[in-house]
């Protein structure tokens, strides 16, 4: 047992701060904002999501591992208790543990506002003292809320109250009605610039581009919450695209129409959608209903006609050669 504390102690001093951990006030980014930690109960997904009145505010704040937890680290910002943080709970130690090592060896813990949740919904939050007012933070059921530098003290409990009411949501969609709660509620009293968005699975799957089910980012914007309520939206619909090729590479065309056509009806304009569906709709021998839309593609932009016949080539358009003619002469 004495052993076990001896070396918990040790690590706690490795972990913290290791490159960084002296800077403070006047050496670090002035990300003043909101934030929020999550995890979405049923499928063991966890998120983070910001909004501030700084550039890029996502590559500072926001961070995240799946199988691990995120951490959202703000105010005079410290970016290592982002990487630290999730070391040090993917070693084993509580959000509440790791967080309370950190600021220990943190000279700057005062101008601190830090977030950490882990893989079992467990959250531990820090506001210091020093925090540009209005500051505060939330700790809820597998969630916590912060915000500093507001421009009053209702911001994060309206986040949390947004997050609480939201529970039927995908969590990425939870997320960002919390941030739209902040900012009805006064958000940041300087405005606001950018925002991001990072959800990652609850168990890793080994590949890092499958353990990223969303990561978004405003990084310049006069309306960065509106801008990423549309990105949320598009990243939906490609969501259906991406099912849509993988149904045609496993020769499930009828999938692959239904998740085409899903995408299209979010995007009717969007003549990449229009397109694929469209394909899908050929080869799955369905040309009444394909034709309308190679027409308004090809009548839009005739470059579409070229790539058709060059995937035939491939697999990917599979009619037969009267067919592609015909597909060719709308």
């Amino acid at each position: 047992m004495k052993l076990k504390r001896i070396l918990i102690l040790y690590l706690l001093h490795s972990y913290a701060f290791s490159t960084t951990g002296q800077q403070f006030y006047g050496n670090e980014p002035l990300a003043h904002t909101y934030s929020i930690v999550a995890i979405d109960e049923k499928t063991g997904d966890m998120g983070v999501a910001v909004q501030s009145h700084w550039f890029s505010v996502g590559t500072i704040v926001a961070w995240g591992e799946a199988g691990v937890g995120v951490v959202a680290t703000q105010s005079f910002v410290n970016p290592a208790y982002g990487p630290d943080g999730l070391a040090m709970m993917k070693m084993g130690f509580s959000p509440k543990q790791a967080l309370n090592g950190l600021i220990a060896k943190d000279e700057g813990e005062g101008f601190r506002q830090v977030a950490f949740l882990n893989k079992q919904g467990e959250v531990a939050a820090h506001t210091g003292s020093l925090c540009i007012d209005a500051a505060g933070h939330l700790e809820g059921d597998g969630y916590s809320v912060q915000a500093n530098m507001m421009d009053n003290a209702a911001v994060w409990p309206a986040m949390a109250a947004a997050f609480e009411a939201s529970a039927n949501k995908p969590l990425a969609q939870r997320l960002m009605d919390a941030l739209l709660a902040a900012e009805a509620a006064g958000g940041d009293i300087r405005g606001k610039q950018s925002a991001a968005i990072l959800v990652v699975k609850g168990e890793a799957t080994g590949n890092s581009w499958e353990d990223r089910i969303v990561d978004l980012r405003i990084d310049d914007h006069p309306d960065p919450l509106k801008e990423m309520q549309r990105l949320l939206k598009v990243h939906a619909a490609y969501q259906h695209m991406n099912a849509g090729d993988l149904a045609v590479e496993h020769g499930e065309m009828e999938k692959a129409k239904k998740e085409y056509g899903a995408a299209e009806a979010m995007f009717p304009d969007n003549l990449e959608m229009k397109y694929w569906h469209a394909i899908a709709l050929a080869n799955n021998g369905e040309m009444e209903e394909a034709g309308p839309l190679f027409k308004e593609v090809f009548n839009r932009d005739k470059k579409w006609k070229e790539l058709t016949e060059r995937i035939t080539k491939n697999g990917l358009l599979t009619v037969d050669a009267n067919t592609l003619k015909k597909i060719l002469s709308m």
